[in-house]
């Protein structure tokens, strides 16, 4: 198969192993299987991290199929933005906003501000990035009215 071409699919994830569905196109590209959406997607960098965090969720975390929101636009200033994954809570509140990156993409400053911009307009109490080596995940703290650092996914 073509994987051998997708140097990504080589590097060591600091996630668990699972058994993604892969088929290639006819236009040459590679697909992953979306088990939340029900449809092959082109694989990219962060596409492969993003199912590896949507894995985690549903596997480790138990987070139920039906609160995920995956790849939906928000506006933001009059511009059209979109996240990568959603999770509301049991009541359809947003729970957890995570933005994924590429594995070669360094976990910086930027990348929070640009999740905690699109958390202006949803509101999520939980944030996370993560390019599928390091991952980091915030808490909104009430009492100071900032994000705050947390060693791990929250429990829905």
């Amino acid at each position: 198969m073509m994987e051998a071409n997708y140097s990504f699919l080589q590097e060591s994830l600091n996630f668990p192993k699972y058994d993604f569905k892969l088929q290639e196109e006819k236009n040459g590209k590679l697909s992953i299987f979306d088990a939340l959406r029900k449809k092959y997607l082109i694989l990219t960098p962060e596409e492969w991290v993003r199912q590896h965090l949507i894995q985690v969720l549903i596997q480790k975390y138990a987070y139920p199929k039906s609160l995920f929101a995956l790849e939906k636009g928000l506006k933001y200033n009059q511009m059209q933005k979109r996240f990568d994954i959603l999770v509301h809570d049991r009541s359809g509140l947003p729970f957890l906003l995570i933005e994924c990156k590429a594995p070669d993409v360094k976990l910086t400053q930027k990348t929070v501000e640009q999740v905690c911009v699109y958390n202006k307009t949803i509101k999520s109490p939980y944030l996370g990035i993560s390019n599928g080596k390091q991952h980091l995940f915030l808490k909104f703290d009430e009492s100071s009215e900032t994000f705050l650092q947390i060693k791990d996914l929250p429990i829905l």
